[in-house]
């Protein structure tokens, strides 16, 4: 149902129609079950289970000769693997468990998530109700880490590490939490982005030519 576009358990019926093409398909009673009993547990299983899958994926991948894509940006190829992590807010039109307000005066949810610009893959995310804030390090570092975890051991401790957030990545806490894994192995570097407006243009115009290029230690 998810790889054919579906959004709510209700898009189950997509496939239950079609029962010569999908077999037997479980009933909406039965997959909100199956939802109301996932728990912290379910979830490490089903991660581990993508992290299973994600390897043999990759591995034959780089025996046909394709691997792993490399990303683009600036006009040049970008060396090793790049993870995006931002958040995204996804409107509830009623009152929906952990819906709230949200900081665009709107109404639903506001997730953190995790995808592998080289391939497109979703690495990790987290629910978070509408009132979540944008640049809770915390978070940050707990998709991070979930999405570290994804990467095949041959790829996490092998292969240069990209990670871009937006400004609301800039929490001093997790970017401190990219160095110190660094010390573990990890050849991870950041990337936080910030919107360029003109005031922002400005500031920039105004800095002594000698402090060009600025770079994050």
């Amino acid at each position: 149902m998810l790889a054919d576009g579906g959004e709510a358990i209700a898009d189950l019926a997509a496939l239950r129609d079609q029962g010569e093409l999908f077999g037997s398909v479980s009933s909406t009673p039965t997959a909100w079950r199956l939802l109301a009993d996932t728990d912290g547990a379910v979830l490490a299983s089903l991660r581990a289970a993508r992290a299973s899958a994600r390897e043999v994926a990759w591995t034959q991948a780089a025996e046909t000769g394709q691997g792993i894509p490399a990303v683009q940006a600036g006009g040049r190829q970008l060396p090793g693997l790049v993870l995006d992590l931002d958040a995204t807010l996804i409107t509830s039109h009623s009152e929906e468990e952990q819906a709230a307000p949200t900081y665009k005066g709107g109404f639903g949810f506001h997730p953190l998530l995790c995808f592998l610009a080289n391939t497109g893959e979703a690495m990790s995310g987290r629910l978070r109700p509408g009132d979540s804030g944008s640049n809770t390090a915390a978070d940050h570092i707990a998709v991070l880490d979930d999405a570290l975890a994804q990467i095949p051991d041959a790829h996490r401790y092998g292969t240069q590490i990209l990670v871009r957030a937006d400004s609301a990545g800039s929490a001093k806490a997790f970017l401190t939490h990219i160095r110190t894994l660094r010390e573990h192995g990890l050849n991870l570097r950041f990337s936080v982005g910030y919107a360029v407006t003109e005031p922002v243009r400005r500031a920039i115009r105004s800095l002594p030519e000698a402090l060009w290029p600025i770079s994050a230690p």
